[in-house]
Formats: structure tokens, C-alpha cells, sequence
């Protein structure tokens, strides 16, 4: 009898951690896939890009040019990738509409080889901080962009693993509902791979 006491008593404790470990991935779990609950409003036929109905009024009109732009019958290009540019910010910047740190914006505007890194680099610096808010009941003050200009773009070549691409460098400035310190100035790189164009860097303006 004793030693089945024993037993029982080493046995307890590593019960005990191992249901809290559960439920510790548990939460992680779920905190991961919250992200994914969002209504999709209309979407941009053979391009991938969606409008979700929780984006803002500016992305909204934002994404209304670039669907113009892609139903032209010969698509302007520079148009393409500023606007492009133009949503890519919004998206990423616009955090007061994310559930939580892992719901990155943007990334399907980002070339497809570099979105695990890009995701992971946002969850680890800009929305690092960003509470959960899958109760609905976040108090955080969080960063929404309220306009945004696209002060330059030029064309030139983009090199990848040796491969090189037509490539568009926009420069553009934004404003916030209320400045909380982050971006205002960028420069974007985007490559034309077929018919599409992809960020493939972004870079913080002076």
C-alpha cells in the first residue's frame, strides 16, 4: 500500500502539468485560428484579392480603384502598383479592425515565397502588442489610417534567386485617426510575375 501511495503521489504532479500544458497550446491554438473568422464582401476575379466587411471606409474606396484599375481592357500598370501599395499599407497599419497579433494584414499582397517570414516579422514587432480581442470587449487604442498619398512611382528591375522582374518602387505618406508613433513614410517594392504584382520589400521613409 505504501508504495502504491507513493506512486500515486509522483503521478499527481505530472498529471497536473501535463492538462495545464493542454490547455496553455489550447489557448495558443485558438488565439491562432481566431484570425480566420471574417466575411468576405466581394472579391477580384483571377487576382486573390478580397474585401472583408470589418475594412475600413478608405480601404474600401481604395479597393474599389484597384478593381477598376483590373477591369480595364489594357491594365496601367504603374496604377496598378501604386494602388496596390496603397492597400498593402492600409491593411497592415489599420490594427484596430485585427482580432489579435496573428491576424496579419496584407499578406495577400506580399510575394507568396515571403509571406511565413513576413508574417512572423509583424507578429514580433508592430503587433506584438495588440490584445485579443475575440470577446469583442478590447479597450486598447489601436492605429487606423485615414488617408494616404502616393507621392512617387518609378519603374526598374528587381532581382530574386538570380531571377530578375519589372519591378515598381512607390513612395508614398499616410495619416492616422491618432498618432501613436508608428510609420507615416515608406518606400514599397513590387515585382510583376505574369499578370500580378507582389511586395516584395518595404522600406521605412525618412
Amino acid at each position: 500500500m505504501k508504495k502504491k501511495y507513493k506512486r500515486l503521489l509522483i503521478l499527481i504532479p505530472i498529471l497536473i502539468v501535463l492538462i495545464v500544458g493542454f490547455f496553455i497550446v489550447l489557448k495558443i491554438f485558438t488565439n491562432k485560428t481566431e484570425e480566420e473568422v471574417v466575411n468576405v464582401v466581394d472579391s477580384i476575379k483571377d487576382y486573390g484579392y478580397n474585401l472583408d466587411d470589418r475594412d475600413t471606409k478608405l480601404m474600401k474606396s481604395t479597393y474599389e480603384e484597384l478593381k477598376n484599375i483590373l477591369n480595364s481592357n489594357e491594365i496601367d500598370y504603374s496604377s496598378y502598383a501604386s494602388t496596390l501599395a496603397k492597400l498593402f499599407v492600409i491593411d497592415l497599419f489599420t490594427m484596430n479592425n485585427k482580432i489579435n497579433k496573428y491576424d496579419v494584414g496584407s499578406t495577400e499582397y506580399v510575394y507568396p515565397e515571403s509571406i511565413d517570414n513576413f508574417k512572423l516579422n509583424v507578429e514580433d514587432t508592430i503587433y506584438k502588442h495588440i490584445e485579443n480581442n475575440s470577446s469583442g470587449k478590447r479597450k486598447q487604442t489601436l492605429p487606423e489610417v485615414s488617408s494616404i498619398e502616393v507621392l512617387s512611382t518609378e519603374e526598374g528591375k528587381y532581382t530574386i534567386n538570380e531571377d530578375t522582374y519589372n519591378s515598381y518602387v512607390v513612395n508614398l505618406s499616410w495619416q492616422y485617426v491618432s498618432d501613436l508613433g508608428y510609420d507615416d513614410k515608406a518606400t514599397i517594392t513590387l515585382i510583376k510575375l505574369e499578370d500580378k504584382l507582389y511586395v516584395v520589400e518595404y522600406e521605412v521613409g525618412e
